[in-house]
């Protein structure tokens, strides 16, 4: 059997639920598997094999002990322009679709989608799986491949998933289950309010008032719990300002408005202070300036023109300050580059911040999608203590890098004292052994304590504990026997 988890809105917890059940039912010997028909989100993982897929699914499918694979997000919507998104098909890039074409693809996507479940089932026997957004987006009940049509077409069970923390959750849950179609509002079979701040046993009056007005069974009240796990997609940014470490060491992320893949520094906001700084902020007072991955290299690289970002890296760099640049971010830290019409509309040549000789050309709709293993060869005090790291590779275009030393064998380009360098290794800063060397020698240079990261942790992929200690936390405050009867004899706990 499985079960389908929908939400009342985005952000209430849906990937952390479906994330929590993978784990709790791996913990009981029941094999299971992730699926999001739909996702949008411009934080993705690459599989095994190559596939590119939301990396809420690769958090999921390592919770439930599967290696992450593309039926597990068989459609993924990444935005590059104002109305514009990258549609990935089963894992590789099918074609760029304006929002308002979209949708005449819906009956072929669904198809795809409703397969990639099937062949799951099929392996593993059960499956959760994931909505999007919010269920009850009622203009789109004829084209909501990743909610109402899903369930119409696997009509399986529903567990609703709301967040009290904003306020609202009765109007939230009373109205979305209203606004449900007739078909589809017999197949909710309970409640899960999430984020609860304070003790959750205070709520228990306000869970029998929703069941009373549902007739639907709370299944549990789950309290906020700061457990690391990557972030899904922009949405998490606005909550990074929860995580502060007190730490002097200060980090600045420039906060692209494409950005994508900041899970990257996951790791190093639980030890240093990060703060993800918009463009035209002034960037004196870090102790290091990170550009990350984008979507979208040269309208990104525009807005950082625009808003005085160069010149802020080109006094940054006098004064010292090392400056990295990941996938998009490595680019613009370059002389020059080209784009044959595939990251903007018409061909044309564009200026780079010039901190790295290198140049990068867009000439074909080519996308790299692959795991790395790599040994940090550059110079440099940053770049001499790294040693082997992994990551994976998600971007178009090719950078030639000159006469640079290389930052990695075979791969990025580094200034000769190697406080500037770019790299298209997203992961890099999940590995202990880059996270150290980045962090000693900035708390070196500020001239305070440091002390090394031992493992992971922090919103890694692999962070087994996290994965544990969520279940945990979620088995202690849901009913889990009313969910276990979904995967074993598939009929209802209520």
């Amino acid at each position: 059997m499985s079960l389908i988890v929908l939400g009342t809105a985005s952000h209430v917890g849906k990937s952390v639920t479906v994330a929590a059940l993978c784990r709790a039912l791996y913990r009981r010997g029941i094999p299971v598997a992730p699926f999001k028909s739909q996702n949008m989100s411009l934080n993705s993982y690459v599989t095994g094999d190559g596939s590119e897929i939301g990396i809420a699914q690769a958090v999921q499918a390592f919770a439930a002990g599967v290696e992450p694979e593309a039926d597990m997000n068989p459609v993924l919507l990444k935005p590059k322009g104002e109305a514009i998104s990258q549609v990935v098909l089963l894992g590789r890039p099918y074609k760029d679709v304006q929002i308002r074409d979209y949708y005449a693809e819906t009956d072929v996507l669904l198809a795809e989608a409703v397969s990639a479940f099937e062949r799951l089932r099929r392996r593993f026997g059960h499956v959760v799986v994931e909505g999007a957004g919010g269920a009850a987006e009622v203009n789109l009940y004829d084209r909501d491949i990743a909610n109402i049509r899903l369930a119409r077409c696997l009509a399986l069970p529903i567990v609703l998933v709301a967040d009290i923390e904003r306020g609202g959750v009765f109007a939230q849950v009373y109205g979305t289950l209203a606004l449900l179609p007739e078909d589809i509002r017999p197949l909710v079979v309970g409640i899960i309010v999430n984020k609860f701040r304070g003790d959750a046993g205070l709520f228990a009056s306000g869970a029998a008032k929703l069941e009373e007005l549902t007739g639907v069974r709370v299944l549990g009240v789950v309290p906020y719990a700061d457990i690391p796990l990557p972030s899904e997609d922009s949405l998490s940014i606005a909550d990074k300002g929860h995580r502060k470490t007190g730490s002097p060491v200060r980090i600045a992320v420039v906060r692209l408005p494409r950005i994508s893949n900041f899970t990257d520094f996951e790791l190093l906001e639980q030890h240093a202070s990060v703060d993800y700084v918009p463009p035209g902020r002034p960037l004196a007072g870090y102790d290091c300036i990170i550009l990350p991955g984008t979507k979208n290299t040269v309208e990104d690289l525009a807005v950082l023109n625009r808003a005085g970002t160069g010149e802020e890296l080109r006094l940054a760099r006098e004064r010292g300050v090392p400056i990295i640049g990941i996938c998009g971010g490595y680019q613009m830290l370059g002389n020059r580059i080209y784009d044959a019409g595939i990251e903007s509309e018409t061909p044309a040549e564009y200026r780079g911040f010039g901190l790295l000789d290198v140049v990068t050309a867009f000439s074909g709709y080519r996308k790299t999608t692959v795991q790395v293993r790599r040994r940090a060869s550059g110079p440099g005090p940053i770049l001499s203590g790294m040693g082997e790291v992994d990551g994976y590779e998600i971007h178009m275009g090719e950078t030639e890098r000159g006469a640079l030393p290389e930052a990695f064998a075979g791969e990025g380009a580094a200034t000769p004292d190697g406080l500037v360098f770019g790299t298209y290794m997203h992961g890099l800063f999940q590995n202990p052994g880059a996270a150290n060397a980045l962090l000693a020698y900035l708390s070196e240079r500020r001239g305070v304590p440091f002390e090394p990261v031992t493992n992971p942790g922090g919103g890694a992929l692999g962070a087994t504990a996290s994965y544990d200690d969520l279940a945990r936390h979620f088995e202690e405050h849901v009913d889990m026997d009313a969910i276990l009867a979904y995967f074993t004899d598939g009929t209802s706990g209520a």
